[in-house]
C-alpha cells in the first residue's frame, strides 16, 4: 500500500490547503473539498434543539437543491410545483434577510420530473463575485452575486432528464462542469465560466446493453481528484464512471459497475481509492490508475449489501459512514470493504451526512437528525428532530450550520474549534 499512502499524502495536502479557521465559503455541493467533511467546525449534538437555532426563514416553491455559501451569501434555487417558474434566492447569513429572491426561467411546458424529485434539485456552485444556477437542459446561468444581475444564460443545450435534472456543477480552472445524463443524451459539458461558452463537451459513449433511456440517467456530481500528480475529473453515470482530463474533456479510463440513477458524489480514500456508488445499492473501491476499460483490473473491491442510493457516504477515521432509502446505517471499513456493522434506525434518507471532526451528523426525511461517534462499532450519540424533513444536503460557513428543509432555511450555531 505504499503507493497508496504517497498518492494520498498527496491529494490530502491538494484538497486541504484551506486553513480550518479561515472556512468561510462552501462553494459547491458537499463543500470546499466534496466530502461534507468540516473540522473548523464544533456542532452541538442536539441539532433539532430550538436554542441552537440563529434564524428561519420559509422558502417557497419546492427545490432540493443544497445551499451554498460566499461571503456572507447563501445562495439556493427553488422552483414551482409545475415547473412552470424557478428562482435563484440569495440570503445574509447573518440575519436570515433574503436579498435576492430572483425568477431565472419561465418554462411553458416543463417536461415530466418524478414525484420524489423538484424542478431545482442541482446544488449551485459559487466564487467571489459570481454565483451559477443550474436547472439541467432547462438553462444554466451566471449572477453577479453583488447585484443579483444576469451576465450569462445557457437555454440551448439538450437532454430529458426524463424523471428531472438532479447533477450539480462543479468549477475548476476557468470551467464549470456539469453532466447530461438523460433519457435521449448524455454527455459532459464544460462551460467558459466567464462567458458561458461551452468550452468542451464529451460524449459518455458507454455500452449501456440496453435501448431504454430509462437506464441511461443519472444524477452525479464530478470531483476532480490529483491523481499521479495530474488533476482528473472522475464522473459517473449509468452503469459505468468515466475519468476525463478536465482542462480538455478526453476520457482517461472507464470502469463499468452497473446501475442507474447514481447521484453520489465520488470519494477518494487515503489508501488512494475510488469509492464509487452505482445508485442501485452497489458500492466499489477503484484504483483510478490506467487507462480505457480498467473494469477487470482495477476494482478492489465491492459490497451490494444496504448500500446507500440517493446520499453520498462520509469517510471518517478510515471508514465509510452511509445511510439509505430504507432507514439502515453502515459502517464499512475503506481500505478493504468489510462491513463492521449495520443497523436499522428508522427513517429515509435523501441528504448527504456531514462530518464537523469529532461527529457524523444524519438527516432524515422526516426530520430527524442523527448524532453518530464514528466508530468501530453502532454508536447514536443523540436523535433530535427539527423541521418537516431534509432532502437537501447542509452547508457551513464559520460557526454556523445550514441547513434547508422541505419548506425552511435553518442557520444553526455551532463553535470554532481551537
Amino acid at each position: 500500500m505504499q503507493l497508496g499512502k504517497q498518492l494520498s499524502t498527496v491529494i490530502f495536502l491538494f484538497v486541504f490547503a484551506i486553513p480550518l479557521v479561515g472556512q468561510e465559503n462552501w462553494p459547491e455541493f458537499r463543500g470546499p473539498t466534496g466530502d461534507g467533511v468540516a473540522p473548523a467546525i464544533a456542532l452541538p449534538t442536539d441539532l433539532g434543539d430550538p436554542a441552537h437555532v440563529a434564524w428561519e426563514i420559509p422558502i417557497h416553491g419546492r427545490g432540493w437543491s443544497s445551499p451554498v455559501i460566499w461571503d456572507q451569501q447563501i445562495w439556493l434555487t427553488s422552483a414551482t410545483e409545475d415547473g412552470k417558474k424557478m428562482y435563484g434566492i440569495c440570503v445574509d447569513l447573518k440575519t436570515g434577510k433574503v436579498i435576492f429572491d430572483k425568477l431565472i426561467y419561465e418554462n411553458e411546458n416543463p417536461r415530466f420530473r418524478h414525484a420524489t424529485n423538484s424542478y431545482a434539485s442541482c446544488t449551485p456552485a459559487i466564487e467571489s463575485g459570481r454565483v451559477y444556477l443550474h436547472f439541467g437542459s432547462y438553462g444554466t446561468t451566471c449572477l453577479d452575486t453583488s447585484t443579483g444581475e444576469t451576465i450569462w444564460s445557457r437555454e440551448d443545450l439538450k437532454c430529458d432528464h426524463f424523471r428531472g435534472p438532479g447533477s450539480s456543477p462543479i468549477l475548476y480552472g476557468d470551467h464549470l462542469i456539469v453532466a447530461y445524463d438523460g433519457f435521449d443524451e448524455q454527455y459532459v459539458v464544460a462551460f467558459n465560466k466567464k462567458t458561458g461558452e461551452t468550452a468542451w463537451k464529451t460524449d459518455r459513449n458507454l455500452e449501456y446493453g440496453t435501448e431504454n433511456g430509462d437506464w441511461k440517467k443519472a444524477y452525479c456530481t464530478a470531483s476532480v481528484f490529483e491523481i499521479d500528480g495530474k488533476p482528473t475529473l472522475i464522473y459517473p453515470s449509468a452503469k459505468a464512471t468515466v475519468a476525463y482530463d478536465p482542462s480538455n474533456g478526453k476520457p482517461i479510463w472507464t470502469v463499468y459497475h452497473d446501475g442507474m440513477n447514481a447521484s453520489a458524489r465520488p470519494i477518494l480514500t487515503d489508501d488512494g481509492l475510488v469509492i464509487l456508488t452505482n445508485g442501485m445499492g452497489r458500492m466499489d473501491a477503484v484504483k483510478p490508475q490506467g487507462t480505457g476499460d480498467i473494469t477487470k483490473t482495477n476494482i478492489g473491491w465491492t459490497i451490494s449489501k444496504n448500500v446507500t442510493r440517493r446520499p453520498s457516504p462520509i469517510l471518517a477515521d478510515g471508514n465509510l459512514f452511509m445511510f439509505n432509502d430504507k432507514g439502515i446505517a453502515s459502517c464499512v471499513r475503506a481500505k478493504d470493504g468489510e462491513i463492521l456493522w449495520q443497523k436499522r434506525i428508522g427513517g429515509t434518507f435523501a441528504a448527504s451526512p456531514i462530518y464537523d471532526g469529532e461527529h457524523i451528523f444524519a438527516f432524515s426525511e422526516k426530520g430527524q437528525i442523527f448524532a453518530f461517534q464514528p466508530s468501530d462499532t453502532y454508536e447514536v450519540i443523540e436523535e433530535s428532530q427539527l423541521g418537516d424533513g431534509f432532502k437537501a444536503s447542509p452547508a457551513v460557513s464559520g460557526d454556523r450550520l445550514i441547513v434547508r428543509s422541505i419548506s425552511k432555511l435553518y442557520c444553526l450555531k455551532g463553535m470554532l474549534r481551537n
